[in-house]
């Protein structure tokens, strides 16, 4: 039977608040700082052989908390020393500069329980090769937070650590050498201790407590989730917005409105590359929820409306995205995403484009979230091989494409795992390049473009941050601020693959 529909977006809005409450966990006061500052060695699987790379790890922890807080790492920054043999070898490539990203594993475990977190952390700009001697990078970023579920001490641990290195010449186009991943495991015999931070009840007694076992990852068996008594790994960083972040104001008139930023890769199938698009804002208007059985299963439902946002254009920041044109052709172009924006019924509302469905069967919820984006693409600023092609003002796909996303999230004693709308997280799909048409002004290039980017659907991986309520800033007290004074989001994502 269905149920009674919500008759205010308001109530929409407090609605998800209930069912997705106690997700990400309050902040509270700590003691005191503890500033990490530690130096490892590990040894890296370069494409010339095994190399040693020394790795300086530096952030900032609370000394102690208590069980279910939020201890969020901060002001983590990664210090690489590359052997001048690697570094030479990126330079016989024709390489000027190299961009890093680098992620290090992170065991965080308390008595029997261990998790892991990814710091990940990327160059603030290319770095210029040495002409001898060793290449020195500095990354930084986000990390996730991390929330222990019992008393007793929390051991953050180094493990193994991953270097995405992109070589550039001078010229900005990549070197011969694409981008190259490099694992590293840490040399044994040494320290890999980060930071002890000492957990205890109010009382400051310490005694031990049964833990609160973890959820499971979304689609998989308990036994691959983490393990149980662990300390739970928050899915994404939480931080402040940063410079590379364009603007994202949520309307705090508004109850339905929630803005957040989102950032991922879409692979070019053909080229066999991916290109990387930059943090954006994306506006979302909750819509009415409704409750249905559906073979004897509760079901949530609720349709909403995602819009793009780039300086008041429903579109994506524009990219550079460098690809080898039949497979040897160094073509760099910028690419504009614009969406087509839903349209409106007779009565005047917004068709969705969002559709989440939350089945809740017993102990366990699953969430699965449908995002559907009609885009056009633009290419201009064409180089081919350094030197520039003028494919005019509408070279352009000759028609509008779906952009299919789907994010799953599983709730599981009171903890989420992977996607929610409210929450932020992972969605994946594929898209379909149409062919082109209005590029150049003096030939026709049409073809050229279709044949080396149309067809073929190509994976799509986005990640997106935790939105901001901006009616519900600031929070509760005692509850987790997602906004800035400014009403933009706090969660600024990082891309993955």
């Amino acid at each position: 039977m269905k149920g009674a529909r919500r008759r205010t977006a308001r109530g929409a809005a407090v609605a998800t608040a209930v069912l997705l409450g106690g997700m990400i966990p309050g902040a509270q006061a700590v003691s005191g700082v503890q500033e990490v500052d530690a130096e490892l060695s590990f040894t890296c699987d370069f494409p010339e052989g095994k190399q040693p790379v020394k790795a300086g790890i530096t952030a900032e922890l609370p000394e102690s908390a208590r069980p279910g807080q939020v201890i969020q790492p901060e002001k983590v920054v990664l210090d690489l020393v590359l052997p001048e043999s690697a570094s030479a070898a990126l330079a016989e490539s024709g390489a000027a500069t190299v961009s890093a990203g680098t992620s290090l594993a992170v065991d965080v475990s308390q008595g029997e329980g261990k998790a892991r977190a990814e710091w990940r952390g990327t160059t603030a700009e290319p770095v210029p090769l040495p002409e001898a001697g060793d290449l020195l990078l500095s990354a930084s970023g986000g990390v996730p937070f991390v929330k222990p579920g019992a008393s007793g001490d929390l051991v953050f641990e180094a493990s193994a650590l991953t270097l995405e290195l992109t070589p550039e010449r001078a010229d900005g186009v990549p070197a011969e050498s694409a981008s190259l991943s490099v694992d590293c495991a840490p040399d044994p015999g040494q320290e890999k201790s980060l930071a002890v931070v000492a957990v205890e009840d109010e009382d400051g007694a310490g005694e031990e407590t049964e833990p609160a076992p973890s959820a499971s990852w979304p689609g998989e068996e308990e036994a691959t989730g983490p393990e149980k008594g662990a300390p739970e790994v928050g899915a994404k960083a939480s931080g402040s917005a940063t410079a590379d972040a364009p603007a994202c104001v949520g309307d705090h008139s508004d109850g339905a409105n929630m803005v957040a930023y989102v950032t991922g890769y879409a692979n070019v199938t053909k080229l066999k590359a991916a290109n990387k698009f930059p943090v954006a804002c994306a506006r979302i208007t909750q819509g009415f929820q409704e409750i249905q059985f559906i073979d004897g299963v509760l079901h949530f439902l609720q349709n909403s409306t995602i819009d793009l946002d780039y300086k008041g254009k429903p579109q994506l920041p524009p990219t550079t995205g460098t690809f080898l044109t039949f497979g040897f052709m160094p073509t760099t172009a910028t690419l504009e995403m614009t969406q087509v924006p839903t349209g409106t019924r007779p009565d005047g509302t917004r068709i969705e484009n969002i559709h989440s469905d939350l089945a809740i069967e017993g102990v366990t919820s699953k969430n699965r979230t449908e995002v559907t984006l009609d885009l056009m693409l633009r290419l201009y600023d064409v180089k081919v091989n350094g030197v520039p092609l003028d494919v005019g003002d509408n070279c352009r796909t000759s028609r509008p494409f779906k952009l299919g996303l789907v994010g799953l999230g599983t709730w599981k004693d009171n903890v989420l795992d992977g996607y929610t709308l409210a929450s932020g997280g992972e969605l994946t799909g594929s898209v379909t390049i149409p062919p082109f048409s209005g590029c150049g002004t003096d030939e026709d290039l049409d073809n050229l473009f279709t044949a080396s980017l149309s067809g073929v659907p190509g994976y799509v991986k986005q990640v997106q941050g935790a939105p901001c309520a901006a009616a519900q800033h600031p929070p509760e007290p005692g509850g987790v601020a997602f906004c800035t004074d400014e009403y933009e989001p706090l969660d600024v994502p990082e891309a993955s693959r």
